[in-house]
């Protein structure tokens, strides 16, 4: 199997893959395959885990069924491109080495990685969809790809050392990283501050990987250009009113 990121802001992940080789991503990821290449979609993931292993990964955020391409009596193409601007980051991963990553973070994987909850805390109802704050925990043996939006900057994190950063900018982290959520310090801060009241608090040793375009943020940039229900009305009813004109005109 060999592998390839094609582009800049919006990348895709290329495989070429001889016979039998195997990449394992959620449903509904694939952007185009060759006609050698079998796609299964089911709910088991990583070896094992069964109906209860694909709950775990839906309450972790990600999807209750995985799709397996399989290259089947000829080499083959399958490729993944990424849903917003950003990178592409491949991890290694094996037991005593493990990944935490946002909810949205997992491309796809060798057949044996292992996808589950890391990391669930309320934060409040409207705050990143209403939903909380989610992380996946990436394990077992291979090569994962994850998704991370925006620019990504790296960071080594010396033992005891700990950075402050808004949760939407976590893109992920080793398992070897000390991870909880705090509020941010002062009342001041707290109502004028501006940035939101909680932070996550990441403590080495580790690398960590943040992310530049938190889709939240990417979000809420757009809304505003987003027609509203009253806005639809209005146009609606204008572009009512000129056919029926039209129409009358006719008669």
């Amino acid at each position: 199997m060999q592998s390839r990121i094609v582009g800049t802001t919006m990348p895709v992940l290329e495989f070429q893959l001889d016979h039998n080789d195997c990449v394992i991503s959620e449903a509904g990821e694939l952007s185009w395959m060759s006609s050698s290449v079998q796609m299964t979609t089911h709910t088991q993931f990583g070896g094992g885990g069964g109906f209860f292993g694909a709950l775990k990964r839906v309450v972790g955020g990600g999807s209750l069924f995985m799709t397996e391409y399989r290259a089947f009596g000829a080499p083959g193409e399958v490729a993944f491109a990424t849903r917003v601007p950003g990178h592409i980051v491949p991890v290694e991963v094996r037991p005593g080495q493990e990944y935490l990553i946002h909810r949205h973070g997992f491309l796809c994987a060798t057949e044996q990685i292992q996808l589950s909850i890391g990391f669930q805390q309320s934060l409040g109802a409207g705050i990143f969809g209403g939903d909380g704050f989610l992380l996946q925990r990436v394990g077992g043996v291979g090569t994962a790809w994850l998704e991370l939006s925006g620019e990504v900057v790296p960071r080594d994190l010396a033992p005891g050392e700990t950075l402050l950063v808004h949760p939407g900018h976590v893109g992920a982290f080793q398992s070897s990283v000390g991870f909880q959520i705090t509020t941010v310090r002062g009342i001041r801060n707290l109502i004028f501050g501006g940035d939101g009241i909680f932070l996550a608090a990441l403590t080495g040793p580790g690398r960590i990987w943040l992310q530049t375009l938190p889709i939240a943020k990417l979000a809420h940039q757009i809304q505003q250009y987003l027609p509203s229900a009253q806005q639809e009305s209005v146009q609606g009813g204008v572009v009512g009113g000129i056919v029926g004109s039209i129409l009358d005109g006719m008669r």
